[in-house]
C-alpha cells in the first residue's frame, strides 16, 4: 500500500476494518485528468460509477483491498476518506440567541 497517497483519516479507518474484502469505506479518488482505458476498466471493476473522460475525482464505497490496489496505481494521485454528513437542525433555540 502506498500510504503517501492516503489521507490520515483514511489510514485510521483502514486500521479499524474487520473484513478487507467488504466495501465499507466511502472515499474520494483523485486521478490523473486523462485516464487510459486500463485505468477506466480498473475503476469500473471496483464499482466506481460515472467514469468518463475529463473527470479526475470520483467517489465510491470500497473495500480495504480495493483501496490498497488503487493506492499502488500510478494514475491515482490521492485517496481521501469521505466525511459523514449530519443533518442540521433547522430550528433555532431562542435561548441560545439571547443578547
Amino acid at each position: 500500500m502506498n500510504y503517501q497517497k492516503l489521507d490520515a483519516a483514511l489510514v485510521t479507518a483502514l486500521k479499524e476494518v474487520h473484513d478487507p474484502e467488504t466495501p465499507s469505506l466511502a472515499v474520494f479518488i483523485h486521478t490523473e485528468p486523462v485516464l487510459e482505458l486500463t485505468a477506466t476498466a480498473v475503476l469500473e471493476n471496483l464499482g466506481v460509477s460515472g467514469v468518463t473522460a475529463g473527470k479526475d475525482v470520483f467517489t465510491a464505497t470500497l473495500s480495504a483491498n480495493a483501496i490498497t490496489q488503487l493506492s499502488e496505481q500510478p494514475w491515482v494521485q490521492y485517496l481521501k476518506l469521505s466525511q459523514k454528513l449530519h443533518l442540521v437542525n433547522a430550528r433555532l433555540n431562542s435561548r441560545r440567541l439571547s443578547v
